[in-house]
């Protein structure tokens, strides 16, 4: 199977959309109050967690669903989710936030 027929399976975009959307919502938050730090965690860092914890189980089931199947392919689909994972964990790491 090729990768952008792989891309089109929810198990395979639904990470990647995740990752994006944490990644916005830290540079959202960034862009509006700046990278202070509070005492008490915000709704951003709140629904960063929710957005980064809740792709793991859907990567797992990827992985058990198409490594069997199409190993070549869905070794490319995670590498491009572990991309965008470190994609949105990165601002958090450097910033110190």
């Amino acid at each position: 199977m090729k990768l952008p027929t792989m891309l089109k399976r929810p198990s395979a975009f639904i990470p990647l959309a995740m990752s994006a959307a944490a990644l916005v919502v830290v540079l959202v938050s960034m862009a509006m109050f700046g990278a202070a730090h509070e005492s008490d965690e915000g709704a951003a860092a709140h629904l960063w967690q929710l957005f980064v914890a809740g792709q793991l189980p859907v990567v797992a089931f990827f992985a058990i669903k198409w490594l069997p199947r199409a190993p070549w392919s869905a070794f490319q689909v995670l590498g491009l989710q572990a991309v965008t994972l470190l994609a949105a964990l990165s601002p958090v790491y450097f910033l110190d936030l």
